[in-house]
């Protein structure tokens, strides 16, 4: 399994071939679109993410040999794109690689924290800090 590194370099590589930001903003969105729904059962209070404008939803499972999957769904497509990109970096790595992670650094190298609104740059936050308490209470 590559590390999260890995996986920020793979995704900056496809941004930097897109070009412009509305270009970007139609690959985020078919990102999300990829992403597996979630059932009814896991859009429950438990899974969803306060500090979101839209409704997000996340899913923290635990797999064979310490590293930790991650599903998610929202209802607004460029959120979609986001918690899509999410997983791409944290899902398969330890609860350590992903608290050692510096997801600021990794959306600035994207171009992304310049790019999204406030509201959803805090949404973003909120997906992340999620991620990163799942990733401690195991670790």
């Amino acid at each position: 399994m590559a590390d999260i590194e890995s996986a920020l370099t793979e995704l900056a590589d496809e941004f930097e071939l897109l070009g412009d930001w509305e270009e970007r903003y139609r690959y985020v969105i078919e990102l999300g679109k990829d992403l597996a729904p979630l059932s009814d059962a896991e859009r429950n209070d438990a899974n969803k993410v306060r500090g979101c404008a839209s409704q997000v939803w996340m899913v923290t499972e635990p797999q064979a040999g310490g590293t930790l999957a991650f599903r998610g769904d929202s209802d607004a497509h460029i959120v979609r794109g986001l918690i899509a990109i999410l997983l791409r970096l944290y899902s398969g790595h330890s609860p350590a690689q992903i608290l050692a992670f510096d997801a600021r650094a990794a959306f600035d190298r994207l171009g992304l924290s310049g790019a999204l609104s406030s509201q959803r740059s805090n949404g973003l936050a909120s997906m992340v800090e999620r991620v990163r308490r799942d990733a401690g209470a195991v670790s």
